[in-house]
């Protein structure tokens, strides 16, 4: 089963919004046919009416990634049942027309969808993609970005479960922002002493010259 590819179709649509930057790029029926990707037999039956529904579909797909994000296994586990029960799919054995050397099919499993509409078909694709990829992988390897402010979602296929980004842009944004962060913090520790030596330095200095009025 080509977990990746299909898992991917839940992140694309996710991510064509970014709510914290007030961005949607889903604005169109031609941003709902590039979602499609290479599936052009599938993007064709969208219509102007599967802008509205593939949003309704992306916020549903969204709350999964945010409950795993916030560790609620239970509740990601539910809410991705229940668009697995509204958009039911079908495995089926395809060879399409790819060959080997020998020139026989290279069969592998497909999820058919027999859809009333394109939001139908891709949402049944992606929540049955996300649904085999966490069972496979676990809830925590659903994840939101943790580079503030982009919250985009991803899915970790790292060998240590380690990833926090969506992206490796986003990984060194935070880094930099980190590394700032950390200077600006010794710096301020720094004036702090500084302040601190001066101040000793200045009390010392005054006990000495009433000391030295008394005798």
């Amino acid at each position: 089963m080509e977990l990746a590819y299909y898992s991917d179709y839940a992140v694309r649509l996710v991510n064509t919004e970014e709510p914290a930057r007030g961005k949607d790029s889903l604005t169109s029926i031609e941003a709902v046919r590039d979602l499609f990707g290479a599936n052009q037999s599938a993007a064709r039956r969208a219509t102007d009416a599967d802008v509205t529904r593939f949003r309704s579909v992306r916020g549903r797909l969204r709350s999964v990634f945010e409950a795993a994000d916030k560790g609620d296994e239970t509740l990601a586990v539910d809410l991705l049942n229940s668009l697995l029960l509204e958009f039911p799919v079908s495995p089926q054995i395809s060879g399409h027309d790819h060959r080997d050397d020998d020139g026989r099919p290279l069969w592998h499993m497909h999820l058919a969808d027999h859809p009333s509409n394109a939001t139908a078909g891709y949402a049944a694709i992606a929540a049955m993609g996300l649904a085999f990829h966490l069972t496979e992988y676990g809830v925590d390897r659903l994840g939101l970005c943790e580079a503030t402010p982009c919250r985009n979602a991803y899915l970790d296929t790292s060998t240590n479960r380690s990833r926090r980004y969506c992206s490796d842009r986003c990984a060194t944004r935070a880094n930099v922002a980190a590394y700032r962060a950390r200077k600006r913090l010794e710096a301020d520790r720094s004036d702090r002493t500084g302040l601190a030596a001066d101040s000793a330095q200045r009390t010392s200095a005054n006990g000495e010259r009433r000391g030295g009025s008394g005798r």
